[in-house]
């Protein structure tokens, strides 16, 4: 009798847990090359304008959002399709349930298309193909379902058992049908939750405000979110103060499957983190000293000789990815990062600049009028925009800039008086700009061009042997170079 009623109760015990464990929204990631459709798509599912506030067309930074259909809701999270952010891609593929594979019908499969199939297939993450602009000149079906299947993607009613929906995401033609397919796929898969649970899932992304400090966009995948409660990541920890969904109300619990805004970090986690919450979270803590954090920062390394780069951004994705572009370019040598973070780029900042001799590069960020003022009274460089490439193009000017040299001086030929021999071309001119100085290299341009290099081996002012002729004097000069030089060339000293 004793040994049936505990089986009696263990049985009641497992179907308690039974009914908690329901089916709970699918998240749903959308991925593609850049172009083919994926932020308009999401723009006509959730009927709110997107693409039109990213800068240059592109999305940057990884967002979730919620809708319903047929009375089931479903949480899509848009990732950025730029090559520059594949590492974001790959987390909001592992973060993900479900994904939708977007291929623009008169394009077909593209570079990153190739990269995103091959995200999909690392993080084993379901997908379905949306074969989009059908109603397109030059779109054609067929070719794309072809090219998908070349490139290991095998389409239903082609011998393979991956599903798909062709659409337009502009009119919005078969758009639901394309959800209906998410939900179908859903429903196979049988994704559950346990709402009796406390919260857990995964921080999509995290930055700084400055009216309220630290926010983390989170995905709830198992358990419910509730405001108040103890958060922790494996290198942050707080309390949930503030929840709020996707539309930015404030709200009293998350359920599994939903994202959500918090607001109550102690520290700043880590963007594709695991969090929990509930009385247990700050067990799951661990924090890592900062001397451990400094020493483990790739950004520390590089020469003291080479450029010089403080880093700033509105989140920690887009901050990542901004690191990892700008420390791996091909220059030859290698960038001194001395620090990256997020948030406005305060008066610490431009101080830390100031004494590192580091131009300060910002990604989607303002710098504070204080910080401005400072920076402009100390010569430091402040470079921002919201486009990444923009930044990439204007770090390789700055390294450029740094290779060739500081110009010293600058003389503008008026007049060649001797070029029988070119290793002893007598020149006279006007020093524009800087100090012109005996005995020292210099280069030959011609407009924007570069001819050549040479040596000053004698400087005279007014007749006389001179060490060196500030600007605004005029003075003749013996050079040595290969180049002929040509009145209206510039002359031009580097400190190197």
């Amino acid at each position: 009798m004793p040994n049936f009623l505990v089986f009696s109760i263990d049985m009641a015990e497992i179907n308690e847990k039974q009914q908690n464990i329901q089916e709970r929204q699918p998240v749903v990631v959308v991925m593609g090359h850049v172009d083919h459709g994926k932020t308009t798509l999401l723009d006509y599912i959730r009927k709110a304008r997107v693409a039109d506030k990213e800068a240059g067309g592109i999305t940057q930074a990884v967002g979730a959002y919620e809708i319903e259909h047929n009375g089931k809701k479903i949480t899509f999270i848009d990732t950025p399709g730029h090559e520059a952010f594949y590492k974001m891609r790959s987390r909001g593929a592992n973060i993900a349930d479900l994904a939708i594979l977007v291929v623009a019908a008169e394009e077909g499969v593209k570079p990153q298309t190739k990269e995103v199939i091959k995200v999909l297939e690392q993080t084993k993450t379901p997908f379905v193909v949306a074969i989009n602009k059908i109603d397109k000149p030059g779109a054609d079906i067929e070719k794309t379902k072809a090219d998908l299947m070349m490139n290991g993607v095998y389409l239903e009613g082609s011998g393979g058992q991956t599903s798909f929906e062709t659409i337009s995401a502009k009119s919005g033609l078969n758009v639901d049908k394309l959800l209906d397919l998410i939900l179908l796929t859903a429903e196979v898969e049988g994704f559950k939750a346990d709402a009796s649970l406390p919260g857990e899932g995964f921080v999509l992304e995290t930055r700084l405000t400055k009216n309220r400090g630290l926010e983390a966009t989170v995905i709830v995948k198992n358990g419910t979110l509730k405001k108040g409660e103890d958060i922790a990541t494996k290198t942050a920890k707080g309390k949930a103060r503030i929840l709020e969904n996707f539309l930015g109300k404030q709200i009293s619990e998350v359920m599994s499957g939903a994202p959500a805004v918090i607001v109550g970090f102690e520290e700043m986690p880590q963007a594709g983190e695991a969090f929990m919450s509930g009385k247990d979270a700050h067990g799951f803590y661990a924090m890592e000293s900062l001397v451990e954090r400094k020493e483990n920062l790739p950004t520390a390394q590089g020469a003291s000789d080479g450029l010089v780069l403080l880093l700033k951004s509105s989140d920690a994705g887009s901050l990542e990815v901004l690191s990892e572009i700008i420390r791996n370019l091909p220059l030859g040598k290698p960038i001194k990062i001395v620090a990256e973070s997020v948030g406005e780029i305060g008066e610490g900042d431009v101080k830390m600049a100031i004494s590192s001799g580091a131009t300060i590069v910002g990604f989607k960020v303002k710098a504070e009028k204080s910080s401005v003022f400072l920076a402009d009274n100390q010569e430091v460089n402040i470079v921002i925009s919201e486009i990444i490439y923009e930044l990439v193009k204007a770090v390789e000017l700055l390294f450029k800039k740094k290779e060739e040299g500081l110009v010293v001086g600058e003389l503008n030929v008026l007049a060649i008086f001797n070029q029988t021999k070119l290793d002893k071309q007598l020149v006279g001119g006007k020093v524009v700009s800087g100090l012109l100085k005996n005995k020292v290299q210099l280069e030959i341009w011609r407009g924007e061009e570069k001819l050549g290099e040479g040596r000053i081996t004698n400087l005279q002012m007014g007749k006389k042997d001179a060490v060196s002729v500030p600007e605004g004097n005029e003075c003749g000069i013996i050079v040595g170079s290969a180049v002929a030089i040509a009145i209206g060339d510039r002359l031009i000293i580097r400190e190197k």
